[in-house]
């Protein structure tokens, strides 16, 4: 069920050389990057559930819950979409609005839930 998970971080060159290091002992690499830098996603294989690391996309300090999100796998962009707007149906609140992301590399919908922890449904390719 789970796409990916990440964490806030607060400089990404001394965690991008944590991770790069600690996941080399399984197996895991970097699977994509956004352009800018700003988030790193892990993993064994595409398609398998993945690590991320980022700075908060609201430019506050990373601290334990600032930059974490869970990312919940979807099957396709229709699905992104139906899920985006039954949170949104259900009480969320609209955290970036279900499309294409990553020229495309893939489909997102971000919301907030009702107590305000954030999630993305995802899926590769837009």
């Amino acid at each position: 069920m789970l796409a990916y998970s990440t964490i806030g971080v607060s400089d990404m060159d001394a965690a991008r050389k944590f991770y790069d290091a600690l996941f080399e002992e399984i197996g895991a690499k970097v699977l994509f990057e956004r352009p800018d830098g700003g988030f790193v996603g892990y993993g064994v294989a595409p398609g398998q559930p993945m690590f991320g690391i980022a700075r908060p996309y609201d430019g506050g300090e990373a601290s334990p819950g600032n930059g974490n999100m869970v990312a919940i796998a979807a099957k396709d962009p229709a699905q992104v979409k139906a899920l985006y707007d039954k949170a949104i149906a259900l009480g969320a609140s609209c955290a970036g609005e279900a499309g294409p992301r990553l020229n495309g590399a893939a489909t997102c919908g971000y919301v907030r839930d009702p107590d305000g922890n954030k999630l993305n449904f995802f899926c590769m390719g837009g």
